[in-house]
Formats: C-alpha cells, sequence, structure tokens
C-alpha cells in the first residue's frame, strides 16, 4: 500500500503503482457539487425540498479515503513540457485494473493512468462511482504536473454511464471521453443528463470517441444510439472506432491506441453548423416549454407536470431557468417524487 505524495512520483515512472492511498478530497466531489451538475433542475429542486423538511442536508463527502484503494500507470520517462495527460478508467468489475497490456500505449500518449478499487457495477453511481473518480483525478493531479487540456475518461462495458456523466457533468475537467462497449444516450432515460447550458456549451467543445468489438453487435447497437442522441442534442464532435478482432472484451494495446489517438487526434467543428444545430435545439425546448405553460394557464396542472417532469428528463439543465419558473407555478409535488429521473 502506498500513500501518494511528490515523494513517489520520481521512483513510480514506467511502471504500476498498486493499491495506492490518496489522502485529498476535493471540493467537486461534496455531495450538493455533484447533486447540482449531475442532475437535471427539477429533480435538484427535489432533493433540497426533501432535505429542507427533513432538516437535513448532503454529505460533504460520501468517501473515506482511508478505506479506498487505487491503481497507477506512470508513464516511462520524464513528462513532457507541458505535464503528462491523465486517462481516468472506470471498470464495471470491482477488481483492480492494472494496465501491463497497455503500458507502451500509455507511454507513447505520455498518459498517467488511474482507476479506483471496488468502483464496479453493482456500487453505487453517485455515492461510490462518480465521487471516486473525482477523487482520482485530483489526487493525481495534485501530485504529478499534468496537462490540464489533456484529461480524459474513459469506461468499459458498464462503466459507460460513469465516463458520461463525468464527462457531461465536469466538461472543465475532462476534455475528452471514451466510451468503450457500453454507451447510454443523453436523453435521461438511463440516468445520462445534459447539464446546464454553459457546461454543456463546454462539453461540445470536447471530444467524444466510440469504440467498441467489431463482432461486439449489441454495444455496437448502443452506439449508434447514444451516437444519434448526442448529435440530436448538438453534441457534433464525434469519433467513432471500430476494435478490429474483438468482441466484447477489454481493448488489446492496438485498439487502446486507436481509441487513444482518436481522442487525442486534433479537429475542429463546423461553427456554422453547431450555431444551426444549436439554434433549432433552443427552439424545440422553447416549444416545449411553452406547452407547457399553456397547460398551466388553462388550469390543466396535472399535463403541466407530467410536461415539465418529460422536459427536465430529456433537456436538463439546458432547459432551465425557466423550467424552474414554471414548476414554481404548480402545486408542490409529494416530497421525494423526481418524476421519472434516476438519481
Amino acid at each position: 500500500m502506498l500513500l501518494l505524495g511528490f515523494a513517489a512520483c520520481a521512483a513510480s515512472r514506467g511502471r504500476n503503482v498498486n493499491d495506492v492511498v490518496f489522502t485529498q478530497y476535493s471540493p467537486l466531489s461534496g455531495g450538493a457539487e455533484m447533486v447540482q451538475r449531475t442532475l437535471p433542475p427539477l429533480a435538484v429542486r427535489r432533493i433540497v425540498e426533501a432535505l429542507e423538511a427533513k432538516h437535513a442536508a448532503l454529505a460533504q463527502q460520501s468517501i473515506d479515503l482511508s478505506k479506498e484503494k487505487f491503481d497507477l500507470y506512470i508513464p516511462e520517462g520524464p513528462p513532457p513540457p507541458g505535464g503528462y495527460g491523465l486517462l481516468l478508467f472506470i471498470s464495471p468489475g470491482s477488481a483492480p485494473t492494472r494496465p501491463r497490456v497497455w503500458r507502451g500505449t500509455l507511454d507513447r500518449h505520455h498518459l498517467i493512468f488511474v482507476s479506483p478499487q471496488n468502483a464496479g457495477n453493482t456500487t453505487n453511481l453517485f455515492d461510490r462511482r462518480v465521487p471516486l473518480g473525482l477523487l482520482a483525478y485530483h489526487n493525481v493531479r495534485a501530485s504529478y504536473p499534468i496537462d490540464d487540456k489533456r484529461v480524459y475518461v474513459m469506461s468499459y462495458s458498464g462503466g459507460g454511464r460513469v465516463a458520461e456523466i463525468l464527462a457531461l457533468s465536469y466538461p472543465d475537467v475532462f476534455r475528452g471521453v471514451v466510451v468503450h462497449a457500453g454507451a447510454d444516450p443523453v436523453d435521461g432515460a438511463q440516468g445520462v443528463y445534459k447539464p446546464s447550458i454553459d457546461r454543456w456549451r463546454m462539453f461540445q467543445r470536447n471530444r467524444l470517441v466510440y469504440i467498441s468489438g467489431d463482432h461486439d453487435l449489441e454495444n455496437l447497437a448502443l452506439d449508434e444510439a447514444s451516437r444519434t442522441s448526442m448529435r440530436h442534442a448538438c453534441m457534433l464532435n464525434i469519433k467513432s472506432k471500430l476494435a478490429r478482432g474483438q468482441a466484447h472484451d477489454f481493448l488489446d494495446a492496438v485498439n487502446m491506441d486507436t481509441a487513444l489517438s482518436a481522442i487525442e487526434e486534433p479537429g475542429e467543428v463546423d461553427a456554422a453548423e453547431l450555431a444551426r444545430c444549436n439554434e433549432r435545439l433552443q427552439r424545440e425546448i422553447a416549444g416545449r416549454l411553452a406547452e407547457a405553460r399553456a397547460s398551466i394557464d388553462r388550469g390543466d396542472l396535472a399535463r403541466a407536470r407530467t410536461q415539465l417532469d418529460a422536459i427536465d428528463a430529456q433537456f436538463g439543465g439546458l432547459a432551465g431557468p425557466e423550467i424552474l419558473e414554471l414548476d414554481a407555478r404548480l402545486p408542490r409535488p409529494p416530497i421525494g417524487h423526481v418524476g421519472g429521473h434516476h438519481p
């Protein structure tokens, strides 16, 4: 077991550093910050109202770092002039992820690799998986020279939802995301929501990479559904890759290099196309809000509640602050009601 600090830096280059215990907490993983970033406006309001009714508050931190372990790989050689890149890896399983076959690829890309242990699919998304990812990022950045423009999150299989949530909710931290064999649409149906409009604009400038095995037909179809959802919401900075010769497996070294090259490959989104798409999306949201407003004006409050819940799930923070203003005109729902959301 290693307590990570600056003294570990030089000694650990070019090898795995296993069972690391981090010591620093981050405001990014605080309960109130995570709720505000990861959930849509009405869901956030319901949680706040429920807590206020109980005279309670969200926990400042849900993780006891003294009981957690992380696995690191530090690339061979000195850091590049601008600092290392950083790749946070979200696994579907609870076992350690120690990237032996990826070492050469990580060395070539000058990427530090970090992955939390015991953060697999059976653990709670917001109590463990999301905050552990954020704490891993924070502690590595505190101990190693990191190029903030090259901080990425990558998932495999059931880790995909966590990676998407981190990339969407913290686009100021994660400048790209690789979703491997486990993508979800960004429409609220699976608990992946669009963030506030300022964060969505940041996310649109970041890179989204899909990669699944060319024999993994189920996840290729899920990739397409997620990609369609993202494009409808005007996320155009997308790269799609095939993991040649693979089914539903961890990427081999060649396909890992394909994924990392795609996330780091320079590329520009057509500004005019993006502007047209954003204008179309804002018109769509405005139209849906106008329908809910009309329901309120004619006294059909039950229908208005259903409409607002659907808008909140599908458009998330992009519908704020107007959705909150319309919601304030309705009777308060029962404590604990969060519509169709999956917090």
